[in-house]
């Protein structure tokens, strides 16, 4: 399963907050050395949670306004949000395993 790229909040709204199915948000920078470790441990989470979660990133410097509703002071901040709220945050580096099982909490 493809991570999709979020571009403005009319398509946060539609791919996350509107999906069916549990969704992990990947708040991220180019800039960010933790960013660069933690993406293939989301992409490895994609893979896992394929047909049964939607993963998604979003670049801060170009979505400062979605990074400052969901208040993310830092990143890389992945968020899980089911039924269009957060159900849980995870700030920093985390393993696939830590961030699959915060997932998995929301199915």
């Amino acid at each position: 399963m493809a991570v999709i790229n979020i571009n403005g909040e009319n398509d946060f709204n539609e791919k996350v907050l509107q999906a069916d199915k549990p969704t992990l948000v990947d708040f991220w920078a180019p800039w960010c050395g933790p960013c660069k470790l933690v993406g293939p441990e989301v992409e490895a989470v994609a893979d896992q949670h394929a047909g049964t979660a939607v993963v998604a990133k979003v670049n801060v410097d170009e979505n400062q306004t979605l990074a400052s509703r969901y208040n993310v002071m830092g990143v890389p901040t992945l968020l899980v949000i089911k039924n269009g709220q957060e159900v849980n945050r995870i700030v920093g580096y985390r393993p696939r395993a830590e961030i699959s099982a915060a997932l998995n909490g929301a199915k």
